[in-house]
């Protein structure tokens, strides 16, 4: 989004009747959907192979090397989805003193959402309560509390 000579070409290239009017996120998606679509493909061809012919003993080696690829294509997605996160959330946060890294290989954001927090205050004979947004973030290696910048 930052480079205007990126998004030039982009437009350009995805206008163009040889993509089909398709964009780039739909050529980078295309590759993991011809591999659920060869799963499919292998799971008839298991269906119609004759029980312990050489056939199926190839057909099920394939389809085991392309179950053991399609989890490993999935668990990569995920880690990257994970390392996004952090890299939003870092650009997001400000902290006080730069000891704590927040973007790491095995860290991954698990939960995070907005609380609210009282604070009670006895000065006089009445409680007086005021309360303040905070944010948790709980990591699967700790748990971070954050406050929104006044």
């Amino acid at each position: 989004n930052g480079n205007a000579g990126f998004q030039q070409v982009l437009e350009r290239l995805e206008s163009d009747p040889v993509c089909q009017r398709l964009s780039l996120k739909s050529f980078l998606i295309l590759p993991f959907q011809r591999i659920t679509r060869l799963k499919l493909l292998l799971q008839n061809i298991l269906k119609r192979t004759r029980p312990g012919s050489e056939e199926e003993v190839q057909a099920t080696q394939a389809y085991d090397a392309l179950e053991k690829l399609i989890k490993d294509c999935n668990e990569n997605v995920q880690r990257m989805k994970s390392t996004e996160e952090l890299i939003y959330l870092s650009q997001k946060i400000e902290f006080e003193c730069k000891i704590f890294p927040l973007i790491s290989q095995s860290r991954r954001l698990v939960k995070c959402g907005e609380l609210t927090a009282l604070d009670f205050h006895s000065p006089s004979p009445k409680w007086k309560v005021t309360t303040r947004p905070i944010y948790l973030h709980l990591f699967n290696d700790c748990l971070l509390l954050s406050r929104p910048k006044e």
